[in-house]
């Protein structure tokens, strides 16, 4: 089903007076590196992470940025926490030198380390989690040297769980006052910051910046009690939907939701779209490319979900795109892309499976404005950037463009440029002046 929907004002950004500033400028820009869940689920060990970290040196990742191993779901003893001092328990059978064993050797490869909790009593698969320990287990990251969190939002128990999770109607970021994935939305007016949910986040915020370590926070309610109102001032970045899959249609419709919540994203929080799935599934390389571009152009956290010791070349190469890379990190300019028309559909409509097409933004590190056309069909289309249209280019009919996937130098173009897409394909522009 398709919705119309008009945008009367814009968004506000959150003062940056509320963001999460940390030391270090740690959280600042999206994070960039790689997580071991979509590759290997509950299969994780220290050898799997430390292959992971010394990969990411060695296909030159860590030169583009990437500095993030984190370890997900899976890594303590289950259904225990150690008596004398109630901290979870590392499963010494897969991380025989401990959490902090295996810290050390990503630091000394010149990475950061993550790990992995929630904000309920277990994690989403049945492991020791953070509601009720949030002092200790911050305190324990921090001796064993972790420096990013991951905060799930399972085993939320009955006590804890609030009246509504969903979003706040007529906010103007989904049709109809509806959220997509989300349930029971809240009447009008209610203060998420009366949440459960936002005590449950804010509880392990406050014990994270209580501790002698700066830890960047990765919020993960799925979206839940309308965080982006909230995720600004809690984490550096805050999920706003449910899990990503390596297909297609799950990557558009995250693509499409996302798409409304663009100006809640800037210096020090973002929303995340979830882990990037390239390189996993069936997924073409048309729509590898395309799920990677519009994440890099949506200023998402750019965290790898693929196992780096068999990726192939061209999966590789769509991580590596230097010109997204590059926007997506640029520290001068910390807001997003933003749709200027939706393209298949007429602008402002809510369409899982047709996210807006035509975005564009400016960037300090491009010194110009980057544009990127989506094909959502199913087939091989045309789609045209016409410069009077796009808001960074209507001053001007002609502009010297970089293709972004080829790097190859298009010259000067008049008017518009049209590119030949096949199904679920981006063309990526560097739009650099006017000739």
């Amino acid at each position: 089903m398709l919705w119309s929907l008009t945008l009367a004002v814009a968004l506000p950004l959150l003062p940056a007076a509320d963001a999460l500033v940390r030391k270090n400028d740690v959280g600042k820009i999206p994070a960039l590196g790689w997580n071991s869940w979509n590759a290997f689920g509950c299969d994780i060990n220290s050898e799997k992470v430390l292959t992971a970290a010394n990969k990411i040196i060695n296909l030159g990742l860590k030169d583009l940025g990437y500095e993030y191993v984190n370890i997900d779901d899976c890594w303590s003893i289950q259904n225990k926490r150690d008596e004398s001092t109630s901290r979870m328990i590392p499963d010494s059978s897969k991380f025989p030198d401990g959490i902090s064993g295996v810290a050390k050797q990503v630091h000394d490869l010149g990475l950061k380390i993550g790990i992995y909790s929630s904000a309920g009593e277990t994690t989403c698969a049945g492991y020791p989690a953070s509601l009720g320990y949030e002092t200790v287990d911050a305190q324990s990251f921090a001796d064993w040297g972790i420096d990013y969190l991951k905060y799930d939002n399972c085993g939320v128990p009955d006590d804890w769980t609030d009246t509504y999770n969903g979003c706040v109607p007529d906010k103007g970021n989904f049709p109809n006052g509806t959220c997509p994935d989300l349930t029971d939305p809240a009447p009008e007016g209610y203060d998420w910051r009366k949440s459960k949910t936002y005590t449950r986040y804010t509880t392990m915020r406050d014990a994270l910046l209580n501790v002698d370590r700066t830890i960047f926070y990765s919020l993960c309610d799925w979206g839940y009690a309308d965080v982006n109102t909230w995720g600004n001032e809690t984490g550096n970045s805050w999920r706003m939907s449910l899990d990503i899959t390596p297909d297609w249609a799950r990557i558009a419709e995250i693509a499409n939701e996302n798409s409304f919540l663009m100006n809640y994203a800037n210096f020090w929080g973002y929303p995340d779209p979830d882990m990037l799935e390239v390189g996993n599934g069936d997924l073409t390389i048309e729509e590898n490319r395309a799920h990677f571009a519009l994440w890099a152009v949506m200023k998402s956290p750019l965290i790898i979900g693929t196992a780096l010791d068999s990726i192939n070349d061209d999966h590789l190469a769509i991580l590596k795109n230097k010109y997204l890379l590059d926007f997506n990190q640029d520290p001068v300019i910390g807001s997003p892309a933003h749709p200027y028309k939706w393209g298949y559909n007429s602008d402002w409509t809510f369409d899982p499976v047709h996210p807006a097409e035509y975005w564009s933004g400016a960037s300090s590190t491009l010194e110009g404005t980057l544009v990127l056309m989506l094909n959502s069909e199913d087939a091989t289309a045309t789609r045209t950037a016409t410069w009077n249209e796009i808001p960074e280019l209507k001053s001007h009919d002609a502009y010297k463009v970089i293709d972004a996937w080829t790097g190859k130098d298009l010259g000067c173009v008049k008017t518009k440029y049209s590119a030949s897409l096949k199904s679920h394909d981006v063309a990526v522009l560097v739009v650099k002046g006017q000739c």
